[in-house]
């Protein structure tokens, strides 16, 4: 019998064939995919249309008792993907290797390839896309975005036909956990993040998620899905939540606001920037310069104050939540579990589902589209509104010293605040729309002055209408 015969494909010859999977990695995500698989067989029979059946699982150790038989689980995860039983390999061990090797692996020899990895999507979806196109297999990844909210589908399908301008999203859930609970409670940082850690939202080493990469990781994903040009996470400006403060929350409070770490992925028509809200604010760059009339992409993730109106500024706790704005749909909004063994492992399955679909009636997933290839805007393009919080000596004289640094700068402020101290003052000013790279200049200009005892933080301001 032939390689072309022996495929599980039948749905559309009346044959059935059982479709063969392959499960790389068995944490708390890969303990529920088994545990899926093995408990509603009957159902995945039926919805696919033919049986799938494990195959077996790549674990690390042999030692553990792990709830399945002892003959599923192998440590030489290359064999099992090599295996002419396996039809499909669910990835869900993370890192960048081996499951980069080994999906690579999968894919060239015609496998579809299921993964939550965001790390490696962010920098080798085109190499991984690539291997798949070549042997026209299929590879899957609704679970490394946002866990079990369903974002990824939708940028390659159902948007498919429309355009798309804006994702703007919250997509960690220990970094959201933390500053819901900073809000909340008034606790500063270290003791919040000491009890995200207890409750285990927060991994022993939290450097991923709380210093911004883990949710970079994503927004490029999702930059490149809306925008059909190949993001990777160095194109994603970045900061963390780790130089959050009590004060800085108290603040944002003061002023009808929260503090929320956002992925923000924009295109910028014609050298403009879109607001969360999707109003044009400010030209990007000089408009005699050669990226002039252009459509540019803007890829950031940073804490950021957020009005309480803003629906993003109700998602608390671990939750996450991703608005996506297209020119013919509007705002659409996705809300849900964004992390955890079950939530993920929903994710998995629905990719699972689809790929053993089309193995059994022959169909194929869309493949990668950057067809638009567009730039990159180096942030310090970006015009944003900017919350400055500032430690003056309570004197004549500072409020008009601080207001010309801004205006020799060309940044326009909007309101000031001064609260009064026994040693000094603090003064809250909120910026209209400025540059990223005009408000550094006037950061650096303010630490000079001699009244300004220190700049004590610069939060940007997003999801308003001015």
């Amino acid at each position: 019998m032939t390689e072309a015969t022996n495929r599980p494909r039948g749905g559309a010859f009346g044959i059935e064939r059982p479709i063969g999977v392959a499960v790389l990695g068995m944490g708390n995500v890969g303990t529920e995919v088994v545990r899926i698989l093995r408990e509603h067989a009957d159902d995945l029979r039926s919805r696919v249309g033919a049986p799938v059946v494990l195959r077996g699982v790549a674990v690390r150790r042999l030692d553990v008792d792990r709830g399945i038989p002892a003959e599923l689980l192998t440590t030489d995860a290359e064999a099992l993907v090599a295996r002419d039983d396996v039809d499909l390999v669910v990835e869900v061990m993370g890192g960048i290797d081996p499951a980069r090797k080994l999906i690579l692996a999968a894919l060239n020899g015609g496998k579809s390839v299921v993964t939550a990895n965001k790390a490696l999507l962010a920098d080798y979806t085109g190499e991984l896309a690539a291997a798949a196109e070549g042997s026209r297999a299929d590879l899957y990844f609704e679970a490394a975005v946002a866990g079990a909210i369903p974002v990824v589908r939708p940028l390659i399908q159902s948007m498919s036909g429309d355009r798309v301008n804006r994702v703007v999203g919250i997509v960690n859930g220990t970094t959201n956990f933390i500053l819901s609970a900073m809000d909340e409670t008034g606790a500063d940082y270290t003791d919040t993040l000491a009890e995200a850690t207890r409750l285990g939202y927060a991994e022993a080493d939290p450097t991923a998620d709380v210093e911004g990469y883990d949710a970079a990781a994503k927004a490029a994903i999702l930059a490149s899905l809306a925008f059909h040009t190949r993001v990777t996470a160095a194109d994603v400006y970045r900061e963390g939540i780790s130089k959050i403060t009590a004060e800085d929350l108290e603040t944002a409070a003061a002023v009808g606001c929260t503090v929320k770490l956002l992925a923000i992925c924009e295109r910028m028509p014609g050298g403009e920037r879109l607001s969360m809200d999707g109003s044009a604010v400010a030209a990007l760059g000089d408009a005699s310069s050669s990226s002039a009339g252009k459509d540019r992409v803007s890829v950031r993730v940073y804490p950021a104050l957020i009005p309480r109106r803003h629906p993003l500024s109700s998602v608390n706790g671990a939750f996450n939540a991703v608005v996506v704005e297209a020119e013919n749909a509007g705002r659409l909004m996705f809300y849900g579990q964004g992390a955890g063994g079950a939530p993920t492992a929903s994710a998995v399955m629905g990719d699972l589902v689809m790929a053993a679909r089309n193995k059994f009636y022959g169909g194929r997933a869309p493949g990668e589209s950057v067809y638009a290839e567009l730039p990159i805007a180096p942030i310090g393009d970006i015009p944003t509104r900017y919350h400055v919080n500032l430690q003056v000596a309570d004197r004549t004289g500072v409020l008009q010293a601080v207001s010309g640094k801004f205006a020799e700068h060309g940044v326009s402020i909007s309101t000031v605040r001064q609260e009064g101290f026994d040693e000094g003052a603090r003064l809250v000013v909120v910026t209209h729309h400025a540059p990223e790279s005009a408000l550094a200049d006037t950061v650096a200009a303010l630490a000079e002055l001699e009244s300004v005892t220190s700049v004590t933080s610069v939060l940007r301001l997003e999801g308003t209408e001015e």
